[in-house]
């Protein structure tokens, strides 16, 4: 095949022949054969960018490294950070020993005797996890598809039975008679477990003595906020809105350094506002403080008072409006307020109503089996756990593992705690970590995105109807249980961002923020400028001093007591702009981003926060979802930019859902698909998807419901246990080429939400009654609250007669693929082909070449595709394996190379001949790096980690 003619062949499905590189008439070709080879260059506007190349203009000096260069030594330290890991891993296993702790190797009987923990003391898998293996190791493996048992080990599980966690070591003899006595949920959990294995992903070390951070350093302002102009010389339209806008960031910060002693002192005020204990004229107690200007009295009642305040429990109001009350210890020195007391706040309103809210900084909220409304709860366990990474009821958790270093290139699995089981309920912390936490490891993904954290007391919201912002959702365990489960999913590699709500909130006024006070104008605008008409909510002051404080502090709060690595900023464009982004449509003209439609405290609001969180923390990752395509809302506050690392493109789902629901096969444009794609803004990084939750929600469809619709409930049965349609073959064969494709051009990173990977029949649905929906004035029915389908049927992907496995596995393989190639990160990009009349599209990415054949009927032989770089190439990944759903016209298997000559082809330098079978997608290598025989993960050819290598 690679020495074929330079011709090609078209094959069609009815056994046809036609010439499929065939000359066509000049006036032709632009028109209904649009072959484009499109170089990109750095152009300073809002640019559609179909390809693109990250080199400089002749007009700006080259750096003293190369971007390649930098990323090699950036994959240098990686290694070494690797091998150092791997190495103090060591270490910590020969001291154990040396003081007589030694692993245990147990026969059948003697493990059975082995102690349990007490309930809730779960460290999984502590030392004696093989997450580390190297691929070199991964050559020693079963002979049973897709398991990784290396030759002579012991497997190491951990099962959870209700907070119980029972430890044991099996020789890999004993496994096959052990599992069968776990019963369903060991079974699972073992599974989950092994399945960590394979993942490529090392294992952190322990920090010993726990992990402790040291807060970063604020930078000096500087500038006038123009600095950002350099990316886009067309911004300098907008230099008076720039300038006042930085002006505005500029005087809050000079203001806080005065006034409150530093930015990081303003942002701890968590530490000073809510329920602390502390000391007041020598005696210990417990301070609370509220800031309710709008109140005419205040005090604290709970459990601790049976719900009504002695004369001691009224605070004390100072001239800014904060109120503050010390309750003394007993005299025996017990806490008058216990650790869980229920607590609320009384406030007597300007009108002399008396009214009882859960405090605003109030670290958690619980609601009763028997009960409507949520009750604050003082949440402070007065013992710290002895060891960390040991959960223990009613201590305070200690983290064990250190942050994973940040992603080059993101891999976000976004999930919900509450519907991550498989069982009609809702999940819980622990359940989480113990089996998604190894999933998503396994699956090949790096960043875990968590919705739904912050309490919100109606659960149909999704979390985006927020009532305690400094309380997590007790739905799911305690907060320590949600440390625990940070600390798990550091432990594996994962970096974990949080889905933070700051652009609205619920107006709940019983359990949230609305009317606090007593007044329309505490924390948000009054009157219809407070309200967000389309969402039913209540729109944040964000010129507000206090509400700054609020919201400041909260963004670093779930950063710096739980660890989290960074925020998807929820609703930012209607944060941003007056009139929310509702009913307008962007141009990209720049009057429509920077002008009276603007709000510009919002705009600040979002650069201190995000200048605050990666000055303090570093590491820290923000993404923001903005559909507007604000410029410079991806270029650092230094410069005037708003200072997120990504923002979600969010366009491409829209484009795939109205390709499939409008269009015919025939009909789907390639130039526009790949203009969608690569339409970004230069300098700007993005996260891509081709669906989120946002699909999967009950009213929409995701992908694979648009592609295979009721289909899905009678033909997804494997060809050996059923029948199939031509409705599931198309879906399946599309379901793999858009996710592949929207990762190869979507934008920088990549995210998908949980359980769409293997297609997901059916939609979520919350429990819910019958109500009013506020945007549009409907009725909408409620289903009897229930669960059945607000869960992840994460069993459907793991039996093996249905087809769900093909769709989970190609997916695993292409996150594995950039783990190993880093081809998101890489710095080389172009599109090379958008053939209208063949369906095919043709791009580079890092070292990788993709050919996505989009026709339903024709494939191609020896079809000519251009590449960059002359030599040999082998198929790493081929979505028509036969593990994947495929016919394996073309796999890895076959073993063929390809050689790519100095033969120039739609504007490349070299070019290749390769058979591109209909509705399927190639990725080819350079040979040196394809391994034919690789079977893990299944269907992906890699020999050895690329130059591009990326956790």
């Amino acid at each position: 095949m690679a020495t074929a003619p330079s011709g090609g062949k078209m094959l069609t499905r009815g056994g046809a022949s036609a010439s499929g590189s065939r000359p066509l008439p000049s006036g032709l070709r632009s028109s209904s054969r649009a072959r484009h080879s499109v170089t990109k260059e750095r152009h300073p506007g809002l640019v559609n960018q179909d390809s693109r190349i990250r080199s400089s203009p002749a007009d700006v000096p080259e750096p003293a490294l190369s971007p390649v260069e930098k990323l090699r030594q950036e994959n240098e330290l990686l290694r070494r950070t690797i091998e150092e890991a791997e190495a103090a891993q060591a270490l910590l296993e020969e001291i154990e020993q040396e003081n007589g702790v030694e692993e245990e190797t147990a026969t059948p009987a003697a493990a059975t005797q082995q102690p349990t923990p007490a309930a809730g003391d779960v460290d999984m898998m502590d030392t004696a996890s093989t997450v580390g293996t190297s691929p070199a190791s991964m050559s020693d493996v079963s002979s049973a598809p897709g398991t990784y048992t290396p030759s002579g080990s012991k497997f190491l599980t951990s099962i959870d039975f209700d907070g119980v966690a029972a430890y044991t070591t099996k020789g890999e003899d004993e496994m096959s008679a052990y599992i069968g006595k776990l019963g369903p949920l060991g079974k699972e959990n073992f599974r989950l477990e092994e399945r960590t294995n394979r993942s490529w992903m090392p294992q952190l070390p322990p920090v010993p003595g726990g992990l402790k951070e040291v807060p970063g350093v604020m930078p000096e302002v500087t500038g006038d906020g123009t600095a950002c102009f350099q990316w886009d010389g067309s911004l300098e339209q907008c230099r008076e809105h720039f300038q006042h806008r930085y002006g505005v960031y500029g005087g809050l910060r000079h203001h806080i350094d005065v006034h409150e002693g530093g930015m990081d002192k303003f942002t701890r005020s968590y530490e000073y506002y809510g329920l602390h204990r502390g000391e007041n004229e020598g005696k210990k107690g417990l301070w609370y403080r509220e800031w309710a200007p709008g109140a005419q009295a205040l005090a604290l009642v709970g459990e601790f008072n049976q719900w009504e305040p002695s004369p001691e429990h009224w605070a004390v109001r100072d001239e800014f409006g904060l109120w503050q009350l010390f309750i003394p210890d007993g005299a025996d020195g017990s806490p008058a307020v216990k650790h869980k007391t229920k607590v609320k706040c009384r406030i007597v309103g300007s009108d002399g109503a008396t009214v009882d809210r859960i405090p605003a900084w109030i670290r958690w909220a619980t609601q009763e089996w028997n009960e409507i409304q949520f009750n604050g709860v003082y949440y402070d366990p007065p013992e710290t756990s002895a060891e960390p990474g040991v959960l223990e009821e009613g201590k305070k958790y200690v983290f064990k593992y250190p942050r994973p270093p940040r992603p080059r290139a993101l891999r976000i699995y976004e999930c919900h705690v509450g519907m991550s089981s498989m069982e009609p309920k809702i999940n819980s912390y622990k359940e989480f970590a113990a089996e998604v936490i190894p999933l998503i490891v396994d699956l090949g993904y790096n960043t875990v995105q968590i919705m739904a954290i912050q309490e919100h007391a109606y659960y149909g919201s999704f979390g985006y109807h927020v009532t305690n912002f400094f309380a997590p959702s007790s739905r799911f365990g305690t907060p320590d249980d949600l440390k625990y489960l940070i600390d798990q999913a550091h432990r594996y590699g994962l970096t974990v961002l949080m889905d933070i709500v700051h652009s609205h909130a619920s107006e709940n006024a019983q359990d949230g923020l609305n009317y606090f006070d007593g007044t329309d104008s505490c924390y948000f605008h009054e009157g219809s400028r407070g309200r967000h008409w389309m969402w039913g909510s209540r729109c944040f002051d964000y010129g507000n001093y206090e509400v700054l404080r609020f919201l400041m502090s909260n963004s670093r709060y779930w950063v710096d007591e739980f660890k989290f690595d960074g925020y998807r900023f929820d609703g930012v464009t209607s944060m941003m702009y007056h009139h929310h982004g509702l009913s307008t449509t962007f141009s990209g003209a720049y009057n429509e981003y920077f002008g009276f439609h603007t709000d510009v405290d919002a705009v600040v609001y979002l650069m201190l926060c995000n200048d605050m969180l990666h000055s303090l923390f570093p590491s820290v990752v923000t993404v923001g979802e903005d559909v507007s395509g604000m410029p410079a809302f991806c270029r650092p506050v230094s410069e005037g930019g708003t200072g997120f690392d990504y923002r979600l493109n969010m366009a491409i789902a829209d484009k795939w859902i109205e390709f499939m629901e409008e269009r015919t096969d025939d009909s789907w444009g390639m130039g526009e698909i790949t203009h969608t794609l690569t339409n970004r803004r230069w300098m700007e990084e993005c996260v891509s998807y081709a669906e989120s939750h946002d699909q999967a929600l009950v009213g929409d469809k995701t992908l694979a419901f648009w592609l295979m619709d009721s289909d899905m409930y009678d033909y997804m049965a494997h060809p050996d246990f059923g029948p199939s349609s031509p409705r599931v073959e198309r879906g399946i064969a599309i379901h793999k080429m858009v996710r592949l494709l929207t990762m190869t051009l979507g934008g920088e990173s990549y995210l998908t939400f949980m359980g769409n990977e293997f297609g997901h029949p059916e939609w979520i649905d919350f429990p819910r009654d019958d109500f009013v929906d506020p945007g549009t004035g409907k009725f909408v029915p409620g289903n009897g609250g229930s669960l059945e389908k607000c869960r992840r049927r994460f069993d459907l992907p793991d039996a093996d007669y249905l087809k769900y496995q093909w769709l989970r596995g190609f997916d695993r393989a292409m996150c594995h693929l950039d783990k190993a190639f880093g081809f998101m990160s890489a710095p080389h990009t172009y599109v090379s082909r958008k053939d209208e009349m063949d369906k095919l599209v043709v791009a580079e990415r890092g070292d990788l070449v993709f050919v996505f054949n989009f026709h339903h009927t024709n494939s191609y032989s020896d079809y000519r595709v251009g590449c960059l770089n002359t030599g040999g190439y082998k198929v790493v990944l081929s979505s028509d394996q036969s593990c994947f759903g495929g016919y394996s016209n073309v796999s890895k298997e076959a073993d063929v190379e390809f050689f790519a000559t100095d033969h120039p082809h739609d504007d490349r330098p070299a070019s290749m001949q390769v058979y591109a079978p209909a509705r399927t997608c190639v990725v080819y290598a350079p040979s040196e790096r394809v391994d034919p025989l690789a079977s893990d993960p299944e269907g992906l050819g890699v020999k050895d980690l690329g130059p591009y290598f990326a956790v």
